[in-house]
């Protein structure tokens, strides 16, 4: 049985190491498609995954969800080509012009909140957010209301009574109800953006099973835990690449007192790989499947109420 995959922010970090995880599991009855807004990175990404699979089926899809254009048109070629999907993973995301509090991290690495700080960035990262040539906020836009459109124009290839669809959204440990206000949705007058769409995916996900269960389709969210990725290094742009040398061996050693210090894209997206495995009709729509990493380094998938 043939089954389609679309991963939105594959080209890197945790969305290609979960293509190179879902190709490892069934290389023959795959069919990715890597929807990117770099396609040159996209290229790069495909060939990656074509070196170590050479017979698998990746398709690119150039998609930017910070434009809705952009998100119209990826919608009507993935209808073009499939007549079903059976899995979104929603994984694109950005985290803009993050501006960092050194008073405050040095505060906390000397305070019980230690740990929180590490996995969560609370009270010591703020972000800048612009707007779109849409009008809309380019957090909002990209991490939660493309993805969102890009749901609605992909109705007919997602609910079908007779063999269940998912929808997998990429959330964080920095979703924060405290940053998310209902009538400020796209976060206009606050200064966690980030922390706000990503709160606002755990509630959207509750209302689209709500709404779309009864069609035979299914939300989840993850969360990837504390990794090392681009986005990562991102939030601390002029630290010197010896800083964070002198960081990582601190980060490993947390890890013996946390599990959700995952810290790899590997890890990060062990929950994103474990519910490709589980029937979405056992799972619970109000927990967030986190990614979690022991001590010794074993990864394991567990829920948590949001």
């Amino acid at each position: 049985m043939t089954i389609v995959v679309l991963v939105t922010g594959a080209n890197s970090g945790i969305g290609l190491v979960l293509c190179e995880r879902l190709l490892s599991h069934n290389t023959d009855g795959l069919q990715l498609c890597l929807a990117c807004r770099n396609m040159g990175r996209a290229q790069a990404a495909r060939s990656a995954l074509l070196t170590s699979h050479p017979t698998a089926q990746v398709a690119l899809l150039q998609m930017d969800t910070s434009i809705i254009s952009s998100v119209i048109s990826a919608a009507q070629e993935v209808k073009h080509r499939y007549n079903r999907l059976d899995y979104i993973y929603l994984n694109a995301g950005i985290m803009p012009n993050p501006q960092f509090d050194v008073r405050a991290f040095f505060k906390g690495v000397f305070s019980s909140d230690i740990i929180t700080m590490f996995a969560t960035g609370k009270g010591i990262l703020t972000q800048k957010d612009s707007v779109t040539p849409d009008g809309l906020q380019e957090v909002f836009a990209t991490n939660l209301f493309g993805h969102f459109i890009l749901i609605r124009e992909l109705e007919p290839l997602l609910c079908h009574l007779d063999r269940t669809s998912q929808l997998i959204w990429t959330s964080s440990s920095n979703a924060n109800r405290s940053v998310f206000n209902l009538e400020d949705i796209q976060h206009q007058r606050g200064t966690q953006p980030y922390s706000s769409s990503k709160y606002a995916t755990d509630l959207l996900s509750l209302a689209l099973n709500t709404h779309y269960n009864k069609q035979g389709l299914y939300s989840s969210v993850i969360c990837p835990g504390f990794v090392m990725t681009n986005l990562t290094y991102g939030i601390l742009p002029s630290f010197p690449a010896f800083l964070w040398t002198l960081l990582m061996p601190v980060f490993w050693l947390i890890r013996v007192f946390t599990n959700t210090f995952t810290l790899t894209p590997y890890n990060g997206a062990e929950a994103l790989f474990w519910l490709f495995k589980q029937k979405p009709e056992s799972l619970d729509p109000r927990a967030k499947y986190h990614s979690l990493t022991s001590g010794l380094g074993n990864s394991y998938t567990q829920p948590h109420g949001y």
